[in-house]
């Protein structure tokens, strides 16, 4: 008697959760990003929101909720009521958080629940101002062995820290970190002479590089970056560095119903085959993933899990 009462409730729960997708969405959705409008986040989630705001017949419109790295947004999003109407839009730089902060006020692999990858970045670009003298990695390495080197980054513990700490242990030398409000204020004071050298993904930064404001040194990928293949790869020019990319997730509050979650899922699979949306995301070097959801909320563990040994190597200690 005990296991059909368990059987009708689990098979209730099916139905209800099925229900609820089969009239979704039935009202406006709001995206939360956790970075600055214009950058390489911001445009991913208004390019697929706009295309997913066609598709679904619902508004989905993008609300920037700025600080700590993307947790402000994430823990929003994780505490919002798991219906479908508050997601999230996040970069991989929410996969170090775990061990960054002491007090993160939710947990990611069980508060929020991953919908699509929208797009993988096989690595960063390291840049040195176009008027500095520094023309190769090796340079830099010579240089900042005799010199004070300062390097920016969006806060601490932000894959950007991550991706320049790692290459500071492989080099051998040490630089010191100064955390900015944004990558566009980094790269500011790149431009300024406040700081010697950044890390970042290519999307924001991609105009600079072509009109020879800044220099791009390496390309921390696996392979070229297309728009740049004659950028060397530092995995050749530093034997011992380990290759460092990006990507682009939607996410829902944790308990949201799996049929909602798949919805979406394939709503955004169909969303960047659109010709105007792959041009946005392809452009800046992303290539496309066509995950499902369960596949793709193993990858977003996986990567939480291999950035322990990241924030560990970078001698960063939780605050």
């Amino acid at each position: 008697m005990l296991r059909s009462i368990w059987i009708a409730i689990a098979f209730a729960l099916t139905a209800m959760s099925t229900a609820q997708a089969a009239g979704y969405p039935e009202r406006p959705v709001r995206v939360i990003v956790g970075y600055a409008a214009g950058s390489g986040p911001d445009i991913q989630a208004r390019t697929l929101s706009a295309q997913l705001s066609t598709s679904l017949g619902q508004r989905f419109f993008v609300e920037n909720q700025l600080g700590a790295n993307g947790t402000i947004a994430a823990r929003s999003v994780a505490q919002a009521k798991p219906d479908g109407y508050t997601l999230l839009f996040s970069s991989s730089s929410i996969t170090p958080t775990p061990y960054i902060y002491k007090n993160l006020g939710y947990n990611p692999k069980t508060d929020l629940e991953p919908i699509a990858t929208v797009g993988q970045l096989d690595g960063m670009l390291m840049l040195v101002d176009a008027k500095s003298p520094i023309k190769s990695v090796k340079e830099f390495i010579d240089y900042a062995k005799k010199n004070r080197v300062l390097y920016g980054s969006p806060g601490v513990g932000n894959i950007l820290h991550l991706a320049t700490e790692m290459f500071d242990k492989a080099a051998g030398i040490t630089m010191q970190h100064v955390p900015y409000k944004g990558a566009s204020e980094v790269m500011t004071a790149l431009l300024g002479g406040s700081i010697q050298v950044m890390f970042v993904t290519p999307p924001s930064v991609m105009g600079l590089v072509k009109d020879g404001r800044v220099r791009a040194l390496a390309f921390t990928g696996t392979k070229p970056f297309p728009p740049f293949p004659d950028v060397p790869l530092m995995k050749d020019v530093l034997p011992g560095s380990e290759p460092m990319g990006s990507w682009g997730m939607f996410f829902a509050p944790g308990k949201t119903p799996k049929a909602i979650v798949d919805t979406l899922n394939g709503a955004i699979q169909k969303a960047l085959l659109v010709p105007a949306v792959a041009q946005v995301m392809q452009r800046d070097g992303y290539y496309p993933d066509n995950r499902n959801a369960a596949e793709t909320k193993a990858f977003f563990d996986k990567e939480i899990d291999r950035m322990k040994g990241a924030v560990k190597a970078a001698g960063i200690k939780p605050n």
